[in-house]
């Protein structure tokens, strides 16, 4: 059994930046020589998210319009005392800081429309980092 740990880094915008993922972790299965298994990520942050979405213009925009709506900004959160990110912090714990997906004949399990994306949910621009835990044969 293999086991290989790397790291995605990269910038984003900040307040609902959605940076999409796949071309980078199918480089990184590849990269890791493992034909079945599972890829495991894992966002060190608590201001950002993992989940997977169809990476089109008008889903990105719903999306953006939901999580604004089920926690808007600056609703009189007790933490926007200390740094007025509340909002950040909460949809990012909705939403959740790890994901993982199934790889079969080297090739990452997705479905046609879904694509593997971090969300940037801070109030500013951020470098960000994602471990990647890439497991199997």
């Amino acid at each position: 059994m293999k086991i290989n740990t790397d790291y995605l880094t990269f910038q984003t915008e900040g307040e609902i930046d959605i940076i999409d993922l796949k071309y980078m972790l199918e480089n990184l299965v590849k990269k890791s020589e493992v034909t079945e298994g599972l890829v495991s990520l894992n966002v060190i942050g608590s201001t950002g998210a993992l989940t997977a979405i169809e990476y089109e213009s008008g889903v990105l925009d719903d999306f953006r319009r939901i999580l604004k709506e089920l926690v808007p900004k600056g609703a009189n959160y007790k933490h926007d005392v200390i740094d007025s990110n509340a909002h950040s912090h909460l949809r990012a714990s909705l939403i959740g800081p790890s994901i993982s997906f199934t790889i079969k004949n080297g090739q990452l399990q997705l479905g046609t429309w879904q694509n593997p994306v971090f969300v940037c949910l801070d109030i500013r621009p951020r470098s960000r980092k994602i471990s990647v835990t890439i497991i199997g044969k």
